[in-house]
């Protein structure tokens, strides 16, 4: 661990470039989080590093800032076709909004960068290339297509940032970033960011990393503390109802839902914006100019909910989502820990609401493993399903340990009182 004040550091304290320094007071930041106040001292002095740490907790300002520090303190234009850094990330969105990241932090510290992702024409991207740039962020898929259409040299890069790598694993990218990392210097810096350590992930950095310093700032597969959880038990045919209920509270200021399918999205999506909240959704076959649209709307207030897959979500950086709604249980558990992190960001505090139907108590029951404790029930709703309720009972939740009595939540967290028949109540 670095030597840091016990006194919180400010961005100052860190050593960095001055014009870091002015752009992120612009940017309204004077105190690192956790995660940077641990993993900047590491990175500039050129360690390799190993990051767990949840989104929302100002990972992508702890590679980029000292990667951007070391860079303006030793300038070398990249060769054309090259580049000095290269950002992996699982989705477009993501790659979008680190790109978006460089240009706030390095705006005048004269640094290039493009973004390199399928979905769009490569002729923009050939084209930056052609010239050789500082940084380059992009999903595997493409930047594999391009190298080997030889509009992309990757022997020159000496800095590798792997971010959200649980999730590129999940989607079958293991390969891919195998291939891209055969072509780079052996001599690189490499930085691994994960959410969960699953063994996937622990084999992947111990084949690239050496000698990585580690940091953690919230232990693998937990959630936040800021999240208030709650589950409710429902039935198919109920869900709709239930969920055009759940969102049209004031309080719900911005909220994402999570569909596993995207058929479902845009059936979700449709219900909301005729009940009178509007809801665009986000998922793969949308173009990418809809999902940019989309995007904006939701950052800007004109949309109110955001209805997305899990894939589609990677990447939504909205500091502000007062709530995270799982229309549907999500079935891999580390993937609730992903979906639920979109709120409660920035200091702030949130609510993760799941509609759990019978067939789903299963997933219920590995998350609750996953993340240790069980999620409390809220019976606080029209649509409640006693049946599915007691199913869920039935089986031990933490492996051996005990379920509070009668599904209550846990101490500190105690449910709200049932409402007169009718009656609803946005759960708290």
């Amino acid at each position: 661990m670095s030597h840091l004040s016990a006194i919180d550091p400010t961005f100052a304290d860190l050593g960095l470039n001055p014009k870091l320094l002015a752009a992120l007071a612009e940017e309204g930041y004077t105190t690192p989080t956790p995660i940077q106040a641990q993993a900047i001292p590491f990175l500039l002095k050129g360690r390799d590093l190993l990051g767990l740490a949840q989104t929302g907790t100002g990972k992508t300002a702890a590679f980029l800032l000292p990667i951007l520090h070391r860079l303006a303190a030793d300038r070398r234009p990249a060769p054309p076709r090259c580049a000095n850094v290269l950002i992996l990330a699982p989705t477009r969105e993501l790659a979008s909004q680190i790109d978006a990241s460089i240009a706030a932090y390095g705006g005048d510290l004269g640094m290039t960068h493009t973004v390199v992702f399928g979905g769009v024409s490569q002729v923009h991207q050939v084209s930056a290339m052609r010239r050789g740039v500082d940084f380059l962020i992009a999903t595997p898929g493409r930047l594999l297509d391009l190298v080997s259409q030889g509009h992309i040299d990757l022997s020159h890069t000496g800095v590798l940032v792997l971010d959200e790598a649980d999730h590129m694993l999940d989607m079958g990218f293991v390969k891919p970033i195998r291939q891209a990392v055969a072509m780079l210097r052996s001599d690189r810096q490499t930085l691994l960011f994960s959410a969960t350590m699953p063994s996937a992930i622990a084999t992947l950095a111990d084949g690239l990393l050496r000698d990585p310093a580690k940091v953690e700032v919230t232990p693998p597969s937990t959630t936040v503390s800021r999240i208030g959880q709650t589950v409710m038990f429902t039935d198919p045919e109920n869900k709709l109802k239930l969920i055009q209920l759940l969102v049209k509270p004031a309080e719900v200021s911005r909220a994402i839902v999570f569909t596993l399918t995207k058929s479902t999205a845009n059936k979700v999506a449709e219900a909301l914006t005729l009940a009178g909240s509007p809801a665009e959704a986000i998922h793969g076959n949308k173009s990418q100019g809809q999902r940019e649209r989309a995007l904006a709307g939701f950052k800007s207030g004109a949309v109110r909910v955001l209805v997305a897959t899990d894939l589609a979500s990677r990447g939504i950086d909205v500091d502000d989502v007062s709530h995270v709604f799982n229309f549907d249980m999500p079935n891999i558990a580390e993937s609730y820990v992903h979906r639920i992190g979109r709120t409660a960001r920035a200091g702030r505090e949130g609510l993760a609401v799941s509609l759990c139907e019978p067939e789903h108590r299963a997933w219920l029951h590995a998350i609750e493993r996953t993340i240790g404790q069980p999620v409390p029930m809220s019976t606080d709703h029209p649509y409640h399903s006693e049946a599915a309720r007691l199913s869920t009972m039935k089986a031990p939740i933490l492996g051996g340990g005990k379920r509070p009595q009668g599904g209550h939540a846990p101490r500190g967290q105690q449910q709200a009182a049932k409402p007169a028949r009718g009656q609803y109540r946005h759960p708290r």
